[in-house]
Formats: structure tokens, sequence, C-alpha cells
């Protein structure tokens, strides 16, 4: 069998990998009778004791519903919520908390500002988003789109997995009103250079929104240093719970945007006549809020930021590079995106091989990946094939997690060969 032996690199023994497994209870399981491999940190990350502690003891100390209750429970969960809410506007360095708005995910908060949007924008208008979103940053500008008679058109990326800057600069005309874009490709991995693009875009008074959902599991954004007016991400890819995300936007585009949905926390004042709304960032929090999730994100920060972003970093950079170093073990295996700047995303075909059938046969040695489109079926159609296997890594997983993946693609590849 092929010599998987590489050795550790010093930027991965400075990182206690074993240590922070243990946070992680979830990965102490095994899984068809083989130690978990967990490699779809991607979709969904796993949570850490901090977070499951956190939601736990609001819950039982603190739960009650927050802003108007005139008791002690009201107040601990008040606390804990808008606590959570300035440890975010801390995570992306906004201006303020008022700039800090509580969704369900990426999803809905791309919702929020294409709707928020939607007055601005009429026929003839143009929309840019790039060949490499995620769905949840084509669909709402197309439902959109469709509404205002605007159109919504993509950026090109390269045989690489590279936007296509000529693409982009080409697109930029006077007609362009909004630039919607993903911080890091769900499929590809490929880190994109949205600094300089929204530079460009503001030079043009273009709006600009960033899908940080993959970016900010690997690297904290600072959305005053992007200069984007919104930026978007979700709870459960950034090691906190399901169930609610984020959504940054500038303070006065927000004051500017009309409410999403209506009722509750949102309003100022109600009548048959007339109802007003209420003070950012509330205008946007319709109903009662997920508040242990907003409690459970803000302890998956505070864990984060207790860990050496650096050495971390550098732990899943030696992953990628492991992983890369091994691609030609297993024969046929050809890997869709490489862009010189990724964060640990792989995705790959192996010849004679359908996707599900490697994500199935990998399950049943303990390991989990994804299969399919992945959300993404434009840039599935760019490469031309119906979808991938793709292992997106975190920092706790191991170099011998990673030789794992690669034994197990041999005993697949052998078995179909």
């Amino acid at each position: 069998m092929t010599d998987l032996s590489v050795a550790n690199s010093a930027s991965t023994t400075a990182f206690d990998v074993e240590a922070v497994r243990r946070d992680f209870p979830i990965l102490s399981q095994q899984v068809n009778g083989k130690p978990l491999v967990y490699l779809d940190n991607g979709a969904s990350a796993q949570k850490p004791v901090a977070v499951l502690d956190a939601m736990d003891r609001y819950y039982r100390e603190m739960h009650s519903n927050v802003h108007r209750g005139a008791h002690t429970l009201g107040d601990r969960a008040t606390a804990a919520f808008e606590g959570a809410r300035e440890t975010v506007r801390n995570f992306v360095n906004a201006a303020s908390t008022r700039e800090i708005i509580w969704t369900r995910g990426t999803t809905e908060a791309i919702n929020l500002v294409a709707n928020g949007l939607a007055p601005r924008l009429k026929a003839g208008d143009e929309i840019l988003v790039s060949h490499m979103e995620h769905h949840a940053n084509i669909v709402p500008w197309q439902m959109i789109a469709e509404r205002t008679g605007a159109k919504v058109v993509p950026i090109q990326v390269t045989p690489e997995g590279e936007l296509d800057l000529d693409s982009f600069n080409s697109l930029l005309n006077d007609r362009t009103r909004i630039l919607a874009i993903t911080h890091v490709s769900n499929v590809l991995g490929t880190v994109n250079p949205v600094a300089p693009l929204i530079e460009q875009a503001k030079k043009r008074g273009i709006l600009t929104l960033v899908d940080g959902a993959q970016a900010v599991p690997h690297f904290k954004p600072d959305v005053q240093d992007l200069g984007c007016d919104f930026y978007v991400f979700s709870s459960h890819k950034l090691f906190g719970p399901t169930g609610i995300g984020v959504l940054y936007g500038k303070a006065q585009l927000l004051e500017e945007m009309p409410p999403y949905q209506g009722g509750g926390e949102m309003i100022e004042r109600v009548s048959f006549e007339r109802t007003t709304w209420n003070v950012l960032p509330y205008k946007f929090e319709a109903g009662t809020p997920a508040i242990a999730e907003a409690v459970g994100l803000g302890a998956a920060i505070d864990y984060l930021d207790s860990l050496d972003r650096g050495a971390m970093e550098a732990a899943e950079k030696a992953l990628l590079e492991r992983a890369n170093q091994l691609v030609e073990t297993v024969p046929g295996m050809e890997i869709i995106g490489t862009a010189a700047n990724k964060v640990p995303v792989m995705s790959f075909k192996i010849a004679g091989l359908h996707p599900s059938d490697i994500g199935t046969l990998l399950d049943q040695q303990g390991i989990a990946i994804r299969t399919g489109h992945h959300c993404a079926m434009p840039l599935m159609d760019f490469y031309g094939v119906p979808g991938t296997a793709r292992v997106s890594f975190a920092f706790y997983n191991t170099l011998d997690e990673v030789d794992k993946l690669f034994t197990g693609l041999q005993k697949i590849q052998r078995l179909f060969a």
C-alpha cells in the first residue's frame, strides 16, 4: 500500500490539536465501528463544550424573554443576549451594535438585504454575483430582479477556480447597482480578493454585500477594513448553534431600508392609523429572537478567541497541504479548484466513481464528507460535472485523519478498479 507518512510541520506541533479535540465531545464517538473522522465542516461545524455549557446555563439559570421583562430573569437574559451582540460586533469590527442584526442564518440575511434594496432597483439595473456563489447568494437576487426588472449578471471564474478579474472589470458599468460576492467559495475553498473589488465598486456608487459564511470559520473579517456595505454569516459554520446568523450593515443604509418582517420587537408604536418602527437593530428583528442561540454564538466566538489564531490557521494550512500531497496516491483523482489562496476545502472527483458512492463508502469507514452539487449548480455546470465529493477541514482535524481519508479513498478506488 502507498506510504502515507509525512512528517509533522513545526506549525502544527505548535497547535495542541489533541487538547482542542477534547473540547468537542462529538468527535470521540465511533461511526460504523470506526473512530469518527468528521470532514464535513463546511456544511456545519461541531460545537465545543463552551457553547453547549453556555446554552445549558442560559436555560437553567436565566431563560426569559428579552428587553421588556420587569424582573431579574428578564434582565439576565437581556444582558446575555445583548452581550452576545457586542461579541459579534467586536468579531467583525463593526462601528456599533446598531449595525449587528440577528437573522436565522446567511440565507435569511441575504434575503433581508435583497428585499430592503429592492426599492432602489428599476428595469435595466444590474446585480453582479460570481459564478462560484452558493444558491443563497443567487436566488434572492433573481427573485428581486424579476420583481423590479433588474438583471443578475454572473462574473466568470477561471478553470483554476479563481475569480476572473478581467470579467469583473468588463462587467462594471453605469447600470451596476449591487455587487454580491462570496468571501470564500463553499465548493472550491477559494478566498476572493473582496477588498479591491469593493473599492472599485465604491468608486461607482455600487452597493456591496459579502457572503462570509465560509470565511468566518477560518479567519476574522474586518468590515471596516473591507469597506463593504453588508456582511453576512451563519453561526452553525462558526462552531455555534444552528438557527441563528448575522447581518452586518452600515447604519445609514439600514436606517433607509424598510423592515423585512412585521410584528413584535420591530415596532415603536402601533395604531390602526399608522405604525412606526423601532430603532436599529430591533427594526429588523420581529418577534421573539433566538436568545439561547445568540448566547451560544457569543460563546463560540469567545472560544475561538481563546485559541492561538496564528497557530490555528497554520494547522489548517498543513491539513490542506497534506491532502494535496496525497492526491497522487489515488489513481484517477482530480481536484476541482486549485486557486493559490484557499481555505482547507477540497472538492474532487475520481474517474469511474459517482460522488455519492464515494461518500457512502467512506461513511462505512467512519469518515464523513459531503457529496452533490453543494448548492452551487452554476459552478457544477461550469466544470461540466453533476457534483463532486468535498472534504472540508477544521482546526480540530488531524494529519492522521487526512491519512485515513486517503487510505479510505485508495480502498474505494481499488474496489471499483
